[in-house]
């Protein structure tokens, strides 16, 4: 695999947890993967019989469990309403994010982050998890930057690939950018966890409260990135996997226009583009998130050809 070794912790070594059947609102289970001599925080919800592994890849700002596992009341938890359709759902905090420490570096770059991704989804694959299952990647926002150059590389491990919120308009370069000899480790704000939450009325008041408190305790300083310049190599008639892109109709950061280009270029023919309306850029967490499920369940049925896994 691209990125160097990788091997399973033995903190990651639950055997009997790892078929356990969640009931939906408990906490999600803690795997630590070590890569190239860094443990990662995966997390994971599993179906009683899920028929597909899907792995999900946070954004810019906020790790895995405020974005993709938030308990307000019963009905906001991303993963939950995945493990509902029948799905082996794991979610991966970067380094430098949530409960994943930064590595001796400080710094996360794309290739870095697309090696650990692409690590984690070989681990997926082993046979004590994927029991033969395919594994899908969702990533959101940059997430779904470094979701689709890890397709690009490596397509042969990925199922299918999901694209929710993703910006990156490939007729622009990212500049290169001098990086200072120690990162800067600012503290993230209320109003940075607010900022996603743009349409009035598309996330209830509780949802968006629920969020900061969530968000700040995951991660209270702002993760540091360098060289994002490497994100120049991801080429969309490269991408070769089956392709569902999602775009929150009133999200500023993933414009039409840009993903009209994208998807007009992708190099599978097997490719989908959906436009949810009414949603923003944290479509996942609004009211939209039922559609988005929806959307997300019928791309990989159309694309099901394994029986159900026996816990």
């Amino acid at each position: 695999m691209r990125g160097g070794r990788w091997r399973l912790a033995p903190a990651a070594c639950l055997g009997v947890l790892l078929f356990a059947t969640p009931v939906l609102g408990s906490p999600p289970i803690r795997h630590d993967v070590e890569v190239d001599g860094h443990r990662l925080a995966v997390w994971q919800k599993r179906s009683a019989q899920p028929r597909a592994a899907m792995l999900l890849v946070h954004g810019r700002t906020w790790s895995s469990l405020p974005n993709f596992d938030l308990q307000v009341g019963s009905d906001r938890s991303f993963m939950d309403a995945l493990v509902a359709t029948g799905l082996d759902v794991y979610a991966i905090d970067l380094r430098g994010y949530g409960a994943t420490p930064r590595d001796a570096t400080g710094w996360l770059t794309p290739d870095r982050a697309v090696a650990d991704v692409l690590a984690v989804v070989e681990w997926l694959r082993g046979p004590a998890r994927s029991a033969g299952r395919p594994v899908y990647v969702l990533g959101l926002s940059r997430g779904a930057m470094v979701a689709a150059l890890a397709a690009q590389r490596a397509p042969e491990k990925l199922a299918g690939l999901v694209l929710l919120g993703f910006g990156l308009d490939p007729d622009l370069r990212v500049a290169s950018v001098d990086a200072p000899a120690a990162p800067p480790r600012k503290r993230n704000t209320t109003d940075a966890a607010i900022s996603d939450f743009i349409t009035p009325d598309a996330a209830s008041g509780a949802t968006i409260d629920a969020f900061v408190r969530s968000a700040l305790r995951a991660d209270p300083v702002y993760a540091d990135w360098r060289d994002e310049q490497q994100f120049n190599a991801f080429v969309p008639s490269k991408l070769i996997v089956p392709s569902l892109l999602v775009t929150g109709e009133r999200d500023p950061q993933a414009p039409v226009s840009v993903q009209a280009k994208l998807f007009a270029r992708f190099g599978t023919a097997d490719k989908a583009w959906v436009i949810l309306p009414g949603a923003d850029h944290a479509a996942h967490l609004e009211k939209s998130q039922g559609e988005l499920v929806r959307t997300i369940t019928w791309f990989i049925r159309r694309h099901d050809i394994s029986p159900p896994s026996t816990p």
